[in-house]
């Protein structure tokens, strides 16, 4: 069983960094509910973006499914 999204953790931590008060990144990963909060809360008033910015760049941030995004590929 793979573990590991298929979603690259590179575009995720650029999403995160440039439009995180959007959600952009939670979107990219298939999180649209959490997404929407992120982008009707400007991030959680960035708290969230932080919190998500931190767990992209220590690999443990999830897609949707649960999968961590591990791999840098673009």
């Amino acid at each position: 069983m793979n573990t590991s999204s298929d979603k690259s953790r590179l575009v995720a931590l650029l999403f995160c960094i440039f439009l995180g008060g959007l959600g952009i990144h939670r979107f990219y990963v298939g999180k649209v509910g959490t997404g929407l909060v992120w982008l009707f809360t400007a991030g959680c008033c960035g708290v969230g973006s932080l919190i998500d910015l931190i767990m992209i760049c220590c690999g443990s941030f999830t897609d949707s499914e649960g999968k961590a995004l591990t791999d840098w590929h673009v």
